[in-house]
């Protein structure tokens, strides 16, 4: 039985020892280059006398950051993935809840270190991968790690401004990845192109199965992220086939029209999530991939990333949202009403996770670990964990999974209860609409759509009219050039309030 997650690149890497494992279109590192440089890495921390702690990381979205993950790893420690473009705030947010001891930094990272002011060591990936590999050191760490020992510390939004760091083991990304890549067919042909920023749970979908089954993944220059055909180019240059992607990144080529000029031609691997697919733009790519298998996928960080996936085979009905499908292999799924008994079938309840998946709470945060990861309200009888979502959603006719809303999207406005995904979809059925989002001002008891596309507010208000009641219908409607979007691509609400 497998319990670490470099027994994958170990198998690997002697088998595919020249092959790309990870690049950014400029620079490759190969599977044995990987291999060699984070075991040196390891063996460097180790000799260190550094062990079960977390290690931070600040460099550039690059190969050599990934080889200094598994290198952390390797010493027996747990990395904690940081950003050279992150607010320097955030950063001494994160490095003050962690306590990390040391810093592992590249030219970039090294410049910003020091304005920090970080009182542990900072130390140079550069020379970290040049020190000799200690094989009997990394052999006796190898001896005392067990499953349940952390790899990552990933730090979430929090809701009162001070991020959440979400801490995972090897059981749960082994049991992820092994669930993960035959529902959605990832192979050695596989090729990836990664696009969300490498602090964040979301790359593993791409970096795990390159080293399980020997794939390769393109960590592409946020840069083409600005300019959607230049993304088309690079797709297309390193023959990417798969792609998992936020949906805000896919509906900015298809609202631009490039899944006609120039669409993403070697792709057949389309999974998409975090975020609810507009139909129209979900039908654009269709039509333009016909022969490429799509996949919804649905899934919290705390829940190790991705815990449900819907495999697009059927036709959707007039109207009908895109499911999130069913549970992964060994996840279980629970939908609980406000009374806190079990929501049948069409009854909408909050979604909670349980099984392996569940990752072992915030660091450092009791408080809002209690809160979050809690006894199966659905049965007492022994200790279970769960975790509670703060998603709504209920099962459909096909027994598919169906994502509603936020716990917190679901508002009560003019007495009546009122999900504010309804409005988006409603908005979302005009074709000169490629994206929206809308917003509750509680304190005017006011609801803002705020939208992207070619039609003016007093258009868009006369569509939604047609297709909404009266007390559903926004106070205002706001079109804007662009969405504000997150680090990782997902609409930036908390900026759009702003506005």
């Amino acid at each position: 039985m497998q319990t670490n997650i470099l027994e994958y690149l170990e198998a690997t890497a002697p088998r595919l020892p020249d092959k790309v494992a990870y690049s950014d279109g400029s620079d490759d590192m190969t599977f044995s280059a990987l291999y060699s440089s984070a075991r040196s890495v390891g063996s460097a921390l180790a000799a260190s006398g550094y062990r079960r702690e977390p290690i931070a990381i600040l460099m550039k979205k690059h190969p050599t950051e990934i080889a200094a993950f598994y290198g952390c790893v390797y010493a027996g420690c747990f990395y904690v993935p940081l950003d050279i473009d992150m607010p320097v705030s955030r950063i001494e947010l994160i490095l003050k809840s962690v306590g990390a001891r040391a810093m592992i930094v590249d030219a970039k990272g090294s410049a910003i270190a020091q304005k920090l002011g970080f009182e542990g060591a900072i130390l140079s990936y550069a020379a970290l991968s040049a020190h000799p590999v200690n094989e009997v050191a990394l052999a006796e760490i190898r001896q005392g790690q067990i499953d349940t020992d952390p790899i990552y510390v990933v730090f979430t939004s929090g809701s009162t401004g001070v991020p959440k760091g979400v801490v995972a083991c090897h059981r749960s990304v082994i049991d992820y990845v092994e669930a993960l890549c035959p529902a959605l067919g990832f192979s050695e042909q596989t090729v990836f192109a990664n696009q969300t920023p490498l602090f964040f749970d979301a790359p593993l979908k791409e970096l795990m199965p390159v080293i399980k089954y020997g794939a390769t993944a393109y960590l592409v220059p946020k840069k083409y992220f600005s300019f959607p055909m230049s993304l088309c180019d690079f797709l297309n240059e390193h023959k990417v086939n798969t792609v998992c992607w936020v949906v805000s990144a896919l509906t900015m080529i298809s609202s631009m029209g490039l899944l006609e000029t120039n669409p993403p031609k070697y792709l057949t691997t389309v999974a998409f999530g975090s975020e609810v697919f507009p139909t129209r733009q979900y039908q654009l790519w269709r039509e333009a991939l016909p022969h490429a298998e799509f996949f919804n996928l649905y899934g919290p960080t705390e829940a190790t990333g991705m815990s449900c996936v819907w495999h697009a085979t059927r036709e959707l009905e007039e109207g009908e949202p895109i499911p999130v499908g069913r549970p992964f292999r060994n996840t279980g799924l629970l939908l609980v009403k406000e009374d806190g008994t079990e929501a049948g079938k069409g009854e909408t309840g909050e979604i909670y996770l349980r099984g392996t998946c569940v990752t072992m709470g915030y660091y450092n945060n009791p408080e809002r670990t209690a809160e979050a990861f809690v006894q199966n309200p659905l049965q007492s009888a022994y200790p279970e964990v769960v975790y509670r979502t703060g998603d709504l959603g209920y099962v459909n006719v096909h027994g598919e999974l169906v994502f509603v809303c936020r716990r917190d999207a679901q508002i009560k406005h003019m007495g009546h209860r009122i999900e504010l995904g309804e409005i988006e979809a409603a908005a979302h059925r005009c074709t000169s609409v490629s994206r929206a989002c809308c917003l509750y001002d509680a304190g005017a008891s006011k609801i803002k759509l705020f939208y992207v596309g070619e039609i003016d507010a007093e258009a868009l208000s006369a569509h939604l009219r047609t297709h909404l009641p009266k007390y559903m219908l926004p106070s205002v409607c706001q079109r804007l050039d662009r969405m504000p979007l997150t680090p990782n691509g997902k609409l930036d609400r908390r900026a759009l309030r702003e506005l």
